[in-house]
C-alpha cells in the first residue's frame, strides 16, 4: 500500500471513529438519563405505596429502554474497536507497501516500539452478557479450519541455521493446494521469506479478552505457552506466573532459561 493510500484509508477511518464516538456519547447521555428516570420511579413507590402497580409497568418500559440503549452503545463501541484494529494493521504492518519497497526499513529501535505499541493497543473484545468471546480472543484458539489472511501477524516456526525457532511474521500468500504459507519475517533488517507448513503457523489474537468478565478466556496460572519475549521478534516456551487482573494488565510470564538455577527467569511482562 502507498504512503499516501495509507494515510488516505487512516484519515477515513479515523473519522468513522469519531463518529462513532459522538454518536456513543449520544447513546450514553440517553442510557443515563433513563436510569435516572428508573431511580427517581423507585423513590416513588416508596412514598405512593397505592399505585404500585402502575409503577412496575413504568419501571418494566423503562428498563427495556435501558437495555436498548445499552446494546446501541456496545455496537458503537464495537464499531470503533473495530475501526481501531483497521488503523493498526494499516499503520504497523502493511505487506503491499513491504512488497513495493515504498516503506523505509524500520530500524530496530522502531519496530520493537512498533511491536509493543501494537500489542498494548490490541482492541478489547466487547460483547453482550450471553455471548461468548470468538475465536482468536485472548487464549482462544482459532477454528480448527483457520487460513490466516494476507496481512495477518503469526507465530511461525521457521529454520534458521539449522535451529527452528518461533518469529514473529506476516502472511504474505497461502497455496490451498500444498497447505503451505508465504510469511516474511517481521524484521525488516531480515527481509527473509519463507515457504512453510500449515501446521507451522499459530495466528495471535485479534482482541484482547476482559479478566473480569470474560476470565475463561485467558491463559491460568501455571499454563504453559509461547511468548514473545521482550525487545525480540522470537517466541519462546514461557509459563503463565500471573495472569491479568484488569483488562489493561500485562500477563506475567516466566520464560524457560537454563542459565537460572530454578530453570525460569524472572517474571516479564507481556501482552495479550
Amino acid at each position: 500500500m502507498q504512503s499516501g493510500a495509507a494515510d488516505g484509508e487512516i484519515e477515513t477511518r479515523l473519522r468513522e471513529i469519531h463518529n462513532a464516538l459522538v454518536q456513543f456519547e449520544g447513546e450514553r447521555k440517553k442510557s443515563v438519563e433513563t436510569i435516572n428516570n428508573i431511580q427517581k420511579t423507585h423513590e416513588q413507590m416508596q412514598v405512593e405505596v397505592k399505585r404500585i402497580s402502575f409503577y412496575k409497568g413504568k419501571l418494566k418500559n423503562m428498563y427495556y429502554t435501558a437495555l436498548q440503549d445499552t446494546e446501541k452503545e456496545i455496537e458503537l463501541i464495537k464499531k470503533a474497536l473495530q475501526l481501531i484494529e483497521e488503523v493498526q494493521h494499516i499503520r504497523y504492518f502493511s505487506v503491499a507497501s513491504k512488497k513495493s519497497g515504498s516503506r523505509q526499513v524500520k530500524s530496530k529501535s522502531s519496530l520493537m516500539k512498533s511491536i509493543m505499541q501494537s500489542g498494548m493497543s490490541l482492541p478489547l473484545w466487547v460483547g453482550k452478557s450471553t455471548e461468548s468471546p470468538p475465536p482468536l480472543c485472548g487464549a482462544i484458539p482459532a477454528e480448527p479450519n483457520y487460513i490466516a489472511k494476507v496481512g495477518d501477524v503469526v507465530a511461525a516456526l521457521v529454520t534458521v541455521s539449522e535451529n527452528e525457532d518461533w518469529i514473529l511474521a506476516e502472511v504474505t500468500g497461502y497455496n490451498q493446494i500444498t497447505n503451505q504459507y508465504k510469511i516474511d519475517d517481521i524484521d525488516e533488517e531480515m527481509r527473509t521469506e519463507y515457504i512453510i507448513g500449515y501446521n507451522k503457523v499459530i495466528p495471535l489474537p485479534v482482541t484482547r479478552a476482559n479478566p473480569e468478565t470474560n476470565p475463561n478466556a485467558l491463559f491460568p496460572k501455571g499454563a504453559l505457552v509461547l511468548a514473545l519475549y521482550p525487545q525480540t521478534t522470537c517466541f519462546y516456551k514461557a509459563i503463565i506466573h500471573k495472569p491479568p487482573r484488569k483488562a489493561h494488565d500485562p500477563y506475567q510470564v516466566l520464560f524457560e532459561d537454563s542459565s537460572y538455577t530454578n530453570g525460569y527467569s524472572p517474571p516479564e511482562n507481556i501482552h495479550q
